[in-house]
């Protein structure tokens, strides 16, 4: 490793520790948000060697939000990949440390894509964009699926461009082997990003084929045939959970919760159409036009310059004509097009996204979140550009560079002192949820009373899916959450529970224990 790599591995440690202390410290390693809930619930049952559990009577009275009750089972509605990740730190109870790792492998990747198809230079000026963008930090603090997402498109861009590159020798196995279980493992985590991540992958494995020598055909079809085998097994989990190959768990929670147009398609009645996907598309982009770097509309002021410069490689201030990118593969000379597999995918992403009826903004357009390293890259290659690096200048002549670099290092600072604290401090107890909630269980009185069936009146739901966190999906936990219904199905669940403390709970009086026997 030379003294760029170190770097390199510095920023991801930096992204490690930073993310780490926001997950901790901002949203509490606890989850917030609907998809959260059933990760970890997901999560948690995997780690005990499941995939569903059995029904509880009154399933209502135990809800998690996107958590299905069906046949008799009970199973949530994401796909595989990510929850079973997460299991690893439920395992080892380092579950608000899963992100952060992965965020810190996300910086490395993104670096080593930018050395390879440009220069060390530039992957490192990419590395610390992101480690400097909120939408970056936010989404690799939390415990969604992103982060998962983007190490597994990053690597298999950097495994797909190391394979098609490989000389005929056997050591060009491990990397077409990697492109294609980090490929199909993607497409069992987030299945519509990889989609979106595959097609131009996919295009430029055709030219290939058509092209290239027949040692790289081998690898393409290997790459292609594995990475579907692998996905298939969504296909199997889903068989395994709903008796259906086919039954999409999502429509088991909302009949509408589905990719496409017309009626059935969205919450409208006349169903998702393209008016809507225009005005989610917007609203998406506008989300995140100022979380991408934390320079308000001036984030993405790099990105044009970045496609001239990619655009125009004939340019003597060029990265492509400095750094050498868009190479074919190893015997077939020189050409164009390289980089831009990883630039196509936020378009992709942006157009296949459009046909879901929901967009996102809470923490940025996380839809895209994969997209990151393509974008990064694409702005650290246009202030590399601008600044003209590394020419000799002079004279009146520096103040281009010097004066590109001092407008760079103002806006990170800027970012730095102001937008980002602002942005991620607003998340701090995001929908009223907070660990605080838990205190009045772990007091010597209360888990003197344990086990105890907790009767929750709440005002909402997530004054009582806060209180998750204390339970489990098999219920025997010391403590038992029971969302309120009424009378009559309380007082059924309460005679499954013959031997335990019962007592009424109100989250609005938290230090209150109302005792029922």
């Amino acid at each position: 490793m030379n003294r760029t790599d170190w770097l390199a591995l510095t920023l991801s440690v930096l992204a490690i520790l930073l993310t780490g202390w926001i997950a901790l410290n901002v949203f509490e390693g606890i989850p917030h948000l609907e998809d959260e809930f059933a990760y970890v619930w997901q999560a948690q049952v995997i780690a005990r060697g499941e995939l569903s559990t059995p029904s509880p009577d009154n399933p209502k009275s135990f809800l998690v939000p996107f958590v299905v009750d069906y046949n008799g089972r009970r199973f949530g509605k994401y796909p595989l990949g990510w929850p079973v990740v997460l299991s690893l730190g439920e395992r080892l109870g380092l579950r608000a440390w899963v992100n952060p790792l992965l965020a810190g492998l996300g910086i490395w990747l993104t670096y080593r894509l930018g050395k390879k198809l440009l220069n060390e230079r530039i992957g490192l000026l990419a590395a610390t964009l992101m480690l400097s963008s909120p939408f970056f930090l936010m989404n690799s603090s939390v415990l969604l699926s992103h982060p998962l997402g983007l190490v597994l498109s990053a690597g298999f861009a950097l495994f797909w461009l190391v394979a098609v590159d490989e000389p005929d020798s056997a050591r060009g196995w491990l990397p077409t082997l990697s492109a294609a279980l980090t490929l199909g493992v993607l497409a069992l985590s987030r299945p519509l990003t990889a989609l979106g991540i595959a097609l131009p992958f996919g295009i430029h494995g055709l030219i290939l084929l058509w092209r290239g020598p027949k040692y790289i055909r081998r690898r393409v079809l290997f790459i292609g045939i594995i990475a579907l085998l692998v996905s298939s097994l969504h296909l199997l989990w889903q068989y395994a959970v709903t008796g259906n190959a086919l039954t999409n768990p999502y429509t088991l929670w909302w009949p509408y919760d589905k990719l496409g147009f017309g009626p059935g398609f969205g919450v409208t009645a006349d169903g998702h159409n393209l008016n809507y996907a225009w005005a989610n598309t917007k609203f998406s982009l506008n989300a995140g036009l100022s979380d991408l770097f934390g320079w308000g509309k001036l984030s993405w002021i790099f990105l044009p310059f970045g496609l001239w410069a990619l655009l125009r490689p004939h340019l003597p201030s060029s990265p492509a004509r400095r750094g050498g990118f868009f190479p074919l593969p190893m015997g077939e000379g020189q050409g164009e097009g390289r980089i831009w597999l990883l630039v196509s995918i936020f378009p992709m992403l942006a157009l296949i996204y459009a046909a879901y009826w929901v967009g996102a903004w809470l923490f940025g357009p996380r839809y895209y979140y994969e997209a990151l390293p393509g974008l990064v890259l694409l702005s650290a290659a246009g202030i590399d550009w601008l600044t003209g690096w590394p020419r000799r200048f002079s004279g009146w002549r520096m103040v281009r560079p010097l004066g590109v670099t001092a407008l760079v290092t103002l806006l990170i600072a800027l970012n730095a002192i102001f937008y980002t604290p602002i942005r991620i401090g607003s998340m701090q107890g995001l929908y009223g949820i907070e660990r605080a909630a838990l205190r009045p269980f772990l007091t010597a009185e209360a888990q003197a009373m344990t086990p105890a069936l907790v009767i929750v009146h709440p005002e909402n739901w997530r004054q009582y899916a806060a209180l998750l966190e204390l339970g489990n999906p098999f219920f025997d936990a010391p403590f038992v959450f029971v969302y309120h219904r009424g009378p009559r199905s309380t007082g059924e669940i309460i005679t499954q529970y013959p031997e335990w403390t019962v007592f009424d709970y109100s989250p609005s009086d938290p230090w209150v224990f109302h005792d029922k026997k």
